[in-house]
């Protein structure tokens, strides 16, 4: 299983902790628009390129901060919380 997340010191710690849970996965560091310092936008700026890579199959799964999610998933992604 693929696990993406985003680049951040955060982001790769959470992404560790649910990897350690779900046992054999590869953790796949992405770089979102918002990590490239785009200022223009909203939320969805910081998942962006994690919902892409989920429905190109790039990765299995995505671990992301509820916080910065926007109000809605691309179509086809579902939420799961912990």
């Amino acid at each position: 299983m693929r696990l993406g997340t985003r680049r951040s010191a955060l982001a790769l710690a959470q992404a560790e902790i649910v990897a350690g849970l779900i046992g054999d996965c590869e953790i796949v560091p992405i770089v979102t628009s918002g990590d490239r310092g785009a200022r223009e936008g909203d939320k969805s700026r910081w998942v962006g390129e994690l919902e892409q890579a989920l429905q190109s199959g790039e990765i299995d799964i995505a671990v992301h901060s509820a916080k910065d999610l926007p109000g809605g998933l691309a179509e086809g992604l579902a939420l799961l919380g912990a």
